[in-house]
């Protein structure tokens, strides 16, 4: 066991260490700081001061090597625009997001779970037709739209939600349910799949000629035996989760980890973009290396 996470967790740093090359370079192309930061009357000689007081002036291979240090040593520089370290302006973000995706999430598992095990129950029936159809829309539809037409049509003509913020539990409805829409919609074509070949499978057989009740067929014999490529697509789900919480964050102005990327992004706040990512993509392996290990808890032949 301890081989297997040695090896997700190598495989985890490296894809990170490519991340941060990536992003660092390309953030570097979408301007210069000083013309955003400083006053358009600005001089030529303030400018350069500017960019020599935040090591902008180095060269591109130079200042990646003392971000590389840096980062090391857990310092991911100051935010330009909030004169804060930039962990702690990403970490506040990131909590709401974090919460936002928790949430969805649960409330996604827990309903997809019933919805798609009792759809391979009576596979054919109405409500395995009718809960197909409704989780291949929800499955195919892109979240901004779906963003979009919620606020046009809750917010704007019924006015029962309002469009952003998170004062009271009414802001988290329409975040909440554009992000749950996507994931539901897959997680219950896996589980009816993987629930119909359970149910066909000889031990199920003989639980149902022993009289066994419908209930625990499903949700204790069957179920268990289905999930391990349910938890599989959980994992990845939640990990799409937090990637698509940029979107519909940014639309909702919903205070988490996405949309303060994409306004360091407007404001080239590289140190803040890049702390962001960073703290993304460490949660997203994170979440992975988990999914790995439940996997291989339920499967001893994934740890070989």
């Amino acid at each position: 066991m301890l081989k297997f996470v040695r090896k997700r967790a190598i495989a985890s740093l490296i894809s990170l260490a490519g991340l941060i090359v990536m992003v660092f370079f390309l953030s570097r192309l979408t301007g210069d700081p000083a013309a955003l930061f400083l006053p358009v009357e600005a001089s030529a000689e303030m400018k350069d001061q500017f960019r020599e007081l935040h090591g902008l002036n180095d060269p591109l291979l130079v200042q990646f090597g003392r971000y590389v240090g840096d980062v090391l040593t857990g310092d991911l520089g100051e935010s330009l625009r909030k004169a804060r370290p930039a962990l702690d302006v990403v970490l506040e973000a990131f909590v709401w997001t974090l919460w936002l995706a928790v949430i969805t999430m649960s409330l996604v598992a827990g309903a997809a779970v019933l919805v798609g095990s009792l759809a391979a129950f009576r596979a054919g029936g109405f409500f395995d037709r009718l809960s197909s159809i409704i989780s291949l829309v929800g499955a195919s539809v892109p979240d901004f739209w779906v963003a979009i037409v919620a606020i046009v049509v809750f917010s704007v003509n019924l006015a029962w939600l309002p469009t952003s913020g998170t004062g009271s539990l009414s802001h988290w409805i329409l975040p909440i349910s554009v992000l749950f829409i996507r994931p539901f919609g897959i997680i219950v074509q896996v589980v009816r799949g993987s629930m119909i070949s359970a149910l066909s499978s000889a031990y199920v057989k003989t639980a149902r000629a022993k009289g066994v009740k419908s209930r625990s067929i499903i949700f204790i014999h069957a179920l268990r035996n289905a999930m391990l490529p349910v938890i599989t697509v959980i994992g990845d789900q939640a990990a799409s989760l937090l990637n698509g919480a940029v979107i519909v964050e940014t639309i909702f102005g919903f205070p988490g980890v996405g949309k303060l990327m994409i306004d360091s992004i407007l404001q080239r706040d590289f140190n803040v973009v890049l702390a962001a990512i960073l703290v993304t993509a460490l949660a997203i392996f994170l979440m992975n290396l988990l999914i790995d290990l439940a996997y291989a808890l339920l499967d001893p032949r994934i740890r070989h």
